[in-house]
């Protein structure tokens, strides 16, 4: 059988009974895989990579070698929070990458969206070869947090996700994919059993090129920074209004759009907000936000981002739409 295709008889895992049933048989699969050799697990800090490395922990422990690599495509303090988590409260085997400008660079004047993927998950496997070697020869694993729907996207030609279609051919490493054939509500419900904090498993979603696929088109420094600084925002706000929405996030495109500026012509970007809820991220609905959150929203955003004169709300759900813009 296709080891990515989940089996039809798969239970789905809603319970805290099937969740450990499901922890106990993994971390049995992993220790069987990996022996006594050790593994980098690729930690961006999202709900998936945080709930391996919890996996991974109780399967392998110290044998784990945690990598966060800030590519300059992190949201607004995402860094700064990973190490806080992982190295201050959990103590875990944490090494930091700054590879900010070795990203950008590679990813100039570069527009196609799969093409920005494949760039970013090809970078990402030469970091964490050459991390690799600096551990020694002993490193043998490359763990991801893949979930089902990557592989279901990928290989139907959605999108290349840079964890499963973005992979270089000359991957020096074996990977381990524990939590490869759960939806992402079921990712969820692992997370818990395994005793992450609920801050933690209910964090948003955020893919693996970051906003590399937010800040669409060839992405540019200055564009890069008005979207980070949009989308804390658009997060802030929804945040402050207590709203239960699954992922939210802004979106700043290549194109310009003329505005008003204090009386004077400004030809700036456009910001676009995207709100989805959705339970397994195969389907999705757009939620109705209040207008007055969506003014204060835009309110903020052109008066505290330079260079966006305008700001637009995704009422597209998927289908026909996809979560991401790229």
């Amino acid at each position: 059988m296709d080891s990515n295709k989940r089996p039809g008889d798969m239970v789905r895992i809603t319970t805290p009974e099937l969740a450990q049933a499901f922890i106990d048989e993994q971390a049995a699969a992993v220790r069987e895989q990996i022996g006594d050799k050790k593994v980098l697990l690729a930690l961006s800090g999202g709900v998936d990579s945080s709930v391996v490395a919890a996996l991974l922990i109780k399967a392998i422990g110290k044998q784990l070698i945690c990598v966060h690599v800030n590519h300059g495509l992190m949201r607004k303090g995402e860094s700064e929070q990973v190490i806080d988590v992982f190295k201050n409260q959990l103590d875990a085997n944490l090494v930091y990458v700054d590879a900010t400008d070795r990203f950008l660079g590679k990813l100039v004047d570069v527009e196609e969206p799969e093409a920005k993927r494949k760039i970013i998950g090809a970078e990402f496997i030469r970091v964490f070869e050459e991390e690799a070697r600096k551990v020694g020869n002993e490193v043998s694993f490359l763990a991801q947090g893949t979930i089902y729907p990557d592989i279901l996207e990928s290989q139907d030609g959605v999108k290349a996700h840079h964890n499963v279609g973005g992979l270089p051919d000359d991957l020096q490493f074996e990977l381990c994919e524990p939590v490869k054939l759960l939806y992402k509500d079921e990712v969820r419900v692992v997370g818990r059993k395994l005793g992450l904090p609920e801050s933690m498993v209910e964090r948003q979603p955020f893919p693996g090129p970051g906003l590399g696929v937010r800040c669409l088109g060839a992405i540019t420094r200055d564009r890069l920074e008005a979207l980070r600084e949009a989308d804390a925002i658009v997060r802030e706000e929804i945040d402050n209004a207590g709203l239960t929405i699954w992922q939210y996030f802004a979106v700043v495109p290549d194109f310009r759009a003329t505005g008003v500026r204090e009386g004077k012509r400004a030809y700036d970007w456009p910001c676009i907000i995207r709100c989805i809820n959705t339970v397994d991220v195969m389907t999705a609905e757009v939620p109705e936000l209040d207008w007055a959150l969506l003014k204060r929203i835009t309110a903020r955003i052109t008066a505290e981002v330079p260079r966006i004169c305008r700001v637009c709300y995704d009422l597209t759900p998927k289908p026909v739409g996809t979560v991401e813009w790229e």
